[in-house]
């Protein structure tokens, strides 16, 4: 672990504007342990890294963007789309709490099992990770009251408007060369609100609703 690493990333992070629940989160979650051997002596550095079959690891700064976005609370029920190394959704954990539950699909088998291995090392067992097509969402637990994308869709993908419960908050990259983060709200009438926050880079989300 590179503790002083990951007090230089957390001081940029208060100073860029990050939530103080967010920042203790992230201080809490080992990120070395999230990122691959030969990349730990930059795992604190504010920069995506490659985790393996074309996915990265998104860079802190925009981790701590989402979490702040989506308004997480303890005792919440999230759905993550794209796993990949699992640390999102290890930052999500802590803020929920043990009261709370994290359930994350990535379509990558291998990633799949590295981000369970991964989270079962650095001692998440509030996280469950589903190997599936995360563009369809997981009806089997819906509605959640928070939905977050790690991938850029074509649109708003129907199914997880579905599932995003009333009152709650969905933060997704959508866009294809030029790609937009978008803050859904259903409120507690079940109506839908758009809001853009601004213009961010992801991989493309594959699958059914995606490209």
């Amino acid at each position: 672990m590179e503790p002083k690493g990951q007090e230089i990333l957390i001081r940029a992070l208060e100073l860029n504007g990050t939530g103080k629940r967010v920042l203790n989160a992230m201080k809490k979650v080992p990120r070395h342990l999230f990122v691959p051997e030969d990349m730990q002596s930059v795992a604190y550095a504010d920069t995506p890294l490659p985790i393996g079959h074309d996915q990265t690891i998104s860079a802190p700064h925009m981790v701590a963007i989402m979490c702040d976005l989506l308004e997480i609370t303890e005792g919440m029920t999230i759905l993550e789309i794209g796993s990949g190394s699992g640390y999102n959704a290890a930052v999500m954990a802590e803020l929920v709490g043990k009261n709370g539950n994290i359930y994350t699909i990535e379509r990558i088998p291998e990633l799949a099992e590295l981000a369970r291995s991964n989270l079962e090392r650095a001692g998440y067992s509030n996280v469950t990770v589903i190997h599936d097509d995360g563009s369809c969402g997981l009806p089997e637990h819906a509605p959640y009251e928070r939905i977050t994308v790690t991938s850029a869709a074509p649109e708003v993908p129907q199914p997880l408007r579905e599932q995003l419960a009333n009152n709650g908050i969905m933060v997704v990259p959508v866009g294809t060369r030029h790609q937009n983060l978008v803050i859904v709200r259903k409120d507690n009438e079940g109506n839908i609100n758009y809001r853009t926050w601004g213009e961010v880079i992801f991989v493309p989300l594959i699958g059914k609703y995606g490209f």
